[in-house]
């Protein structure tokens, strides 16, 4: 069944052309709370070292912690398991891209809620065919 997957899909983990690639070039960087594995290896276009990363289940870019992050983009040369990272204290816990599940972020109004929108005031009118 793995095999399958990696053969049709490319959302779900990694596909063949992937894990051939990561077996060629890739040299194991480390990995981040969530399970996602990261690499590192041959060259990008512009002459930097190519980094990728391999995701614990389906291909999210938001389940990259922020120390990965800036490693991935080339922010920084350290990767955060060589660097000992700790988050600043004011930055926030990592949270998911939760646009389209149940706990996405729908404002007074929305369709999706029960709430209505509060009444317009003030100058505003709203437009209607022929004004």
């Amino acid at each position: 069944m793995k095999f399958l997957t990696q053969f049709f899909t490319w959302w779900n983990g990694q596909t063949l052309g992937t894990r051939f690639h990561t077996w060629r070039y890739g040299t194991e960087v480390g990995h981040d709370e969530f399970g996602n594995i990261y690499y590192e290896g041959g060259k990008d276009s512009e002459g930097r070292t190519r980094r990728w990363v391999i995701y614990n289940g389906y291909s999210e870019a938001s389940m990259i912690p922020p120390g990965w992050h800036g490693w991935m983009h080339h922010r920084v040369d350290t990767p955060p398991v060589k660097e000992n990272y700790k988050p600043r204290e004011w930055q926030k816990p990592h949270e998911p891209n939760l646009t389209g599940s149940a706990a996405a972020y729908r404002p007074k109004g929305s369709v999706l809620t029960n709430e209505h929108r509060p009444r317009v005031t003030g100058d505003y009118d709203a437009w209607t065919p022929g004004n």
